[in-house]
């Protein structure tokens, strides 16, 4: 269905169609330029030669290219986020839950954590049923501030090791 891999440098063009259009309306509402694509993934890159390791990041692929980014982050020794955005033309196709589905892996195995976290924009209720698909438990609201200083509940999610 989908495969993750490491991102690259030539993956700046598709990784500016991922970060544009209505994928972006719950984030920060600006497309990505290529040099911030650039940068994006020269952080990346850094980010994966740290040691302790704290980020995690892959492109989502599927047959037509990079369609994706999935990230997993070490918030704490043992707990976790995973963020994750699709171009809005595969949007509908499982693509996020599949590959939400390997970064829990990774994240219970490889980075040893216990606990995983996401969230998603209140107007995104999409990415609520990903992650239930995906195993994780509704289990809130985080307070975040909005561009205009607005307080915004983001619906939580967790999911913790042999729960699923």
């Amino acid at each position: 269905m989908v495969t993750l891999r490491a991102l690259g440098p030539d993956d700046a063009p598709a990784l500016t169609r991922v970060y544009s259009g209505a994928s972006i309306r719950h984030i920060t509402g600006k497309p990505l330029t290529l040099d911030q694509a650039h940068e994006k993934i020269r952080t990346a890159l850094a980010r994966a030669a740290e040691t302790p390791r704290a980020q995690w990041s892959w492109g989502i692929l599927n047959e037509a290219g990079l369609i994706g980014l999935i990230a997993l982050r070490r918030r704490t020794p043992s707990m976790g986020t995973i963020s994750y955005i699709l171009r809005e033309d595969s949007w509908g196709h499982g693509y996020a839950t599949h590959a939400v589905g390997q970064v829990v892996s990774v994240a219970f195995t490889t980075a040893g954590l216990n606990r995983l976290e996401a969230m998603h924009h209140p107007d995104n209720p999409a990415s609520g049923r990903v992650l239930i698909k995906a195993g994780f438990t509704h289990v809130g609201t985080s307070g975040r501030r909005g561009d205009d200083g607005a307080a915004i509940l983001y619906e939580l999610y967790a999911m913790e090791h042999g729960s699923t």
